[in-house]
């Protein structure tokens, strides 16, 4: 099995990360990609609840598999009564579906902060890792090869953030292009990042 992982936060999840899932089945050799839900130690706590983040991942997975099924979603990192790192997410997905090829899925910023991550030079050992780089970005001395042979780039310039969507949302903007419809339908639903003095 040709397994590829896409962990994040998804607080709330966007039309960036849809786009990056699309690219990821369209040009890359898998057959599986994983949505895994996390809580990032590296950044601020999440405002939203991990349900929340679960199921509106889980929409995320449903809006990619209307045209082929090949994700779905894991909890496992936020389930747990510890922090997680992606080190541990690796080895739980090898035991569960014995597969000793993942992919991991990561964007410009998480590949700027790799070495910064647990364990960093064991998943490299262990994985194959693609980042979804801005092409302006290509040549610029920063984006430092750590290992040529196990990173490849994929060029993506989708500038959406989640914390933009927050802040936006909470000011009372409508934000219904920038997330998949059903996201959006939730978000709004739930009554999610409303600023709590409107």
């Amino acid at each position: 099995m040709q397994l590829a992982v896409f962990g994040g936060t998804f607080d709330p999840p966007h039309n960036g990360h849809l786009a990056l899932c699309l690219y990821a089945r369209e040009l890359l050799p898998i057959n599986r990609l994983v949505i895994s839900v996390s809580n990032n130690p590296l950044k601020e706590s999440p405002q939203s609840t991990d349900r929340d983040r679960v199921r509106m991942a889980g929409l995320l997975a449903e809006t990619v598999n209307r045209t082929g099924a090949i994700a779905e979603v894991c909890s496992w990192e936020v389930d747990r009564a510890y922090p997680s790192y992606t080190i541990d997410l690796v080895t739980y997905l090898e035991e569960i579906y014995s597969s000793p090829n993942i992919t991991l899925l990561i964007g410009e910023d998480n590949y700027r902060n790799f070495r910064h991550w647990k364990s960093w030079e064991e998943l490299i050992r262990r994985c194959n890792i693609v980042v979804f780089a801005r092409e302006s970005a290509a040549e610029e001395a920063s984006l430092e090869k750590l290992h040529e042979q196990k990173f490849h780039r994929i060029n993506f310039n989708l500038p959406l953030s989640s914390t933009d969507i927050r802040d936006r949302i909470a000011s009372g903007e409508d934000c219904s292009q920038q997330v998949p419809s059903s996201i959006w339908r939730y978000i709004v639903e739930e009554g999610l990042y409303r600023s709590t003095e409107q």
